[in-house]
């Protein structure tokens, strides 16, 4: 197996590297999380006062953040069905001489789960994860209150794990949205759900890290700067909000790492109102794209890039993001982008890591011009990319 291939180098801008996390809402035993989002652009404006925390006997301010939002979270059931696999056993030269060419049909099942979202608009808009929603048949919405309402998916973006979700209502309990890109580590962290199907389940934490990249987090085909929690996220949190002290949603609970505990992901809200911005508007989302596979440099890998025959690098840094292939047709290779470059600003901003080079495209503009520096066998160059639409699966 060569090197290229042991790197595990992933088609886009995806930061490589790091351990494998689960989702929060994974279909466990047959069952899947759900969630929802909602664009900025149709979002109303609160009417409620912000919570300032307190401790007025039992009433503090974690109780009184819930006793706000509460209402406006939701539990989401959902279905989708799923081909039996056929057994390996029937593939075989063995039992071909049995059943000839005609292999057994593969029936249908259908894969229920939970999750959780929250009301973002009085007519019925919902934000939830997109591994909660995608590909359902079925969406079922429960309020606080009982109520039970059927939920149609708008859209869903996989690169951000946003979803948004409609039922038909009116005059629905809604949330109040904060400023997640103004958070610090150590302010406290309100996370409401239905883990395991524990309907309103209420947990809390601080905030332990911000930004924190999809390559970290273990999602690494991800396009988010994840926010950091300890507050307690188990399967089924999936869609629910973070709250801050003031009852505002500043995130979207979405994911766990497996290997460990206490360590709780959340998309923060800014990224969600975008791309919920998009699929209220177009029923998706849009990325930037230019088309390279890159990975951060080490002096380990620098090493073994240059022992690599077949790649011809004579790297001569320890640091900084190489550019290891670029994509055919790609907008990169129409700017004259090389495998061996080595890029080290995206639109004047220095990048040390590809997670950098991610973000800095991710910001950029579809069509726009979008100028990076590189230094190619010792001599600096800059490059003016003009970014393009991520392709879907189905062009790959």
């Amino acid at each position: 197996m060569g090197l290229l291939t042991r790197l595990g180098i992933s088609l886009g801008l995806l930061a490589l590297g790091g351990t494998v996390g689960v989702l929060g809402n994974q279909y466990l035993s047959r069952k899947a999380p759900l969630e929802v989002n909602k664009p900025p652009a149709i979002l109303p404006a609160s009417l409620s006062l912000p919570v300032i925390p307190q401790n007025d006997g039992n009433v503090n301010f974690i109780a009184q953040a819930v006793q706000k939002v509460g209402p406006a979270v939701v539990r989401i059931d959902s279905a989708r069905e799923v081909a039996d696999q056929i057994p390996e056993e029937f593939k075989q030269p063995f039992f071909r001489r049995f059943f000839g060419n005609e292999v057994p049909i593969p029936k249908e099942h259908l894969e229920r789960g939970t999750g959780s979202g929250f009301i973002v608009s009085t007519d019925g808009l919902l934000l939830t994860n997109a591994h909660v929603v995608e590909g359902t048949t079925q969406v079922k919405v429960t309020l606080k209150n009982g109520q039970i309402y059927q939920g149609k998916v708008l859209g869903v973006d996989n690169m951000t794990d946003v979803a948004l979700v409609k039922i038909e209502a009116e005059n629905l309990p809604t949330v109040t949205f904060g400023k997640a890109e103004t958070l610090i580590p150590g302010e406290w962290a309100i996370a409401i759900g239905n883990p395991l199907g524990l309907d309103n389940t209420v947990t809390v934490g601080i905030i332990s890290a911000l930004g924190r990249t999809s390559s970290e987090v273990g999602v690494p085909d991800k396009r988010v700067r994840f926010i950091q929690t300890d507050a307690a996220i188990n399967p089924g949190n999936s869609g629910g909000p973070l709250l801050n002290a003031k009852g505002e949603v500043i995130g979207i609970n979405t994911a766990i790492r497996a290997d460990a505990q206490g360590l709780g992901f959340a998309i923060p809200i800014e990224t969600a109102q975008k791309v919920a911005g998009q699929l209220s508007s177009k029923g998706k989302a849009e990325h930037p794209y230019i088309g390279i596979h890159m990975v951060t440099l080490t002096p380990e890998l620098r090493q073994q890039l240059n022992e690599t025959k077949e790649l011809n690098f004579n790297i001569d840094q320890n640091e900084g993001v190489i550019v290891l292939r670029v994509v055919e047709n790609s907008p990169a290779q129409k700017a004259g982008m090389q495998a061996g470059d080595i890029i080290e600003t995206v639109a004047g901003n220095p990048v040390k890591t590809a997670a950098d080079v991610q973000q800095g495209v991710e910001t950029s503009a579809i069509g726009g011009n979008l100028e990076i520096e590189i230094n190619r066998r010792g001599k600096q160059q800059t490059l003016t990319v003009q970014p393009g639409v991520f392709p879907s699966k189905t062009s790959d």
